[in-house]
């Protein structure tokens, strides 16, 4: 059986897309770890696409949290790949006026403050940023498949993340509890924010549960239209 073979950012964004016809592989915010994995998951089962979905944060001011982004482009700030056509454009079907075609920006770091964000958006275009787009599409390449790329928003492009929540992500993607606990102990006046962010992730989580498992908002593999048949050109 063909599968499509997805990168995260956290376990729980596996655990959520992660279904019959797709595997995950997460990050944990660490980009450099990221494509040892996905070449492992290469070799174990085979692939006919990646995808990088998730949770992302809003570069665009008209996007809110819980809004779909769906990446034509995706860029590392110098370089700009494109995604597959087919596939993006099953996404976008699917998800409907819900979603947004665009640019995702992909980054090394976690994009934390309000005027970087808007500094980002104004030199690249791109809508959306997150920590995996720009490893996997570089993967994809390497290995002939096709590539999309699909973020639910989790904070606004005015919204400024508190230190806390910088704290709380494993190299394994899972979460750092007490990472979080000790940077707001060492600064209590972050509560009111990191229970906001929290709220918000919430938000963005609840509708990338309906990419997996059986909601399936966008059908098996995440829409990708490879699944029933042998890819013989993706370029």
């Amino acid at each position: 059986m063909k599968h499509i073979l997805a990168a995260t950012g956290m376990k729980r964004e596996a655990a959520l897309v992660s279904g019959d016809r797709l595997r995950s592989v997460v990050s944990g915010g660490v980009a450099k770890l990221l494509p040892a994995r996905l070449e492992a998951a290469l070799t174990r089962q085979q692939m006919v696409g990646i995808i990088s979905v998730g949770l992302g944060g809003a570069l665009s001011p008209d996007l809110r949290v819980g809004d779909w982004v769906v990446g034509a482009r995706v860029t590392d700030g110098t370089t700009s790949w494109e995604t597959d056509v087919a596939w993006t454009r099953r996404i976008v079907a699917a998800l409907g006026p819900d979603a947004r075609l665009g640019a995702i920006l992909g980054s090394d770091a976690i994009v934390a403050n309000a005027d970087a964000k808007a500094a980002l958006h104004e030199a690249t275009g791109a809508l959306a940023v997150d920590m995996e787009s720009h490893v996997a599409v570089q993967v994809a390449r390497a290995h002939g498949l096709p590539f999309a790329a699909l973020r639910v928003m989790s904070d606004a492009a005015d919204r400024t993340l508190p230190m806390a929540a910088l704290a709380g992500l494993r190299p394994d993607g899972g979460m750092n509890l007490a990472g979080v606990l000790w940077a707001l102990a060492k600064d209590p006046r972050q509560l009111p924010a990191l229970i906001q962010t929290g709220r918000e992730a919430d938000v963005a989580f609840k509708g990338l549960a309906l990419l997996g498992g059986d909601h399936l908002l966008c059908g098996p593999g995440i829409g990708c239209p490879y699944l029933g048949e042998l890819l013989l050109d993706v370029t």
